[in-house]
């Protein structure tokens, strides 16, 4: 379920996840507030279930990891995602995932995307029926 408030569209964090498993190459930059990770021609990206519910989100180049994201399900209260009006190239989106008290939350980890949120698609275009 996603609800449209008025900065953009809020959404669960296993909906997002499931979505993102099946958009790596869309990702543009992954990070928190103590790291970033940004894409380039000879990396790619690998996004996994860890141990004890933990989400992981690696950039690879051959076959060594040059980062890792470790992400905690039940620190994200949920996933805002919003066009991302302060970047240079139009048509991408910014997805926040959000923490910390309910009346405090703020953005414990962020995925710069290609494109934004659609289950109708997949990373090559429209499913096909």
């Amino acid at each position: 379920m996603s609800v449209t408030v008025e900065s953009g569209t809020v959404l669960q964090l296993e909906r997002f996840w499931r979505w993102l498993k099946g958009h790596p190459n869309c990702i543009v930059r992954a990070g928190s507030q103590d790291c970033a990770f940004h894409d380039q021609a000879d990396l790619h990206w690998h996004l996994e279930d860890g141990p004890e519910h933990s989400l992981s989100v690696q950039l690879i180049w051959g076959k060594q990891t040059l980062g890792e994201m470790v992400i905690i399900p039940g620190d994200v209260l949920f996933v805002q995602a919003a066009p991302d009006t302060e970047g240079e190239e139009p048509g991408r989106f910014l997805f926040e995932l959000v923490g910390g008290p309910r009346d405090e939350a703020y953005p414990l980890y962020h995925f710069l995307m290609a494109h934004g949120f659609d289950e109708a698609t997949t990373p090559h275009g429209p499913l096909k029926h």
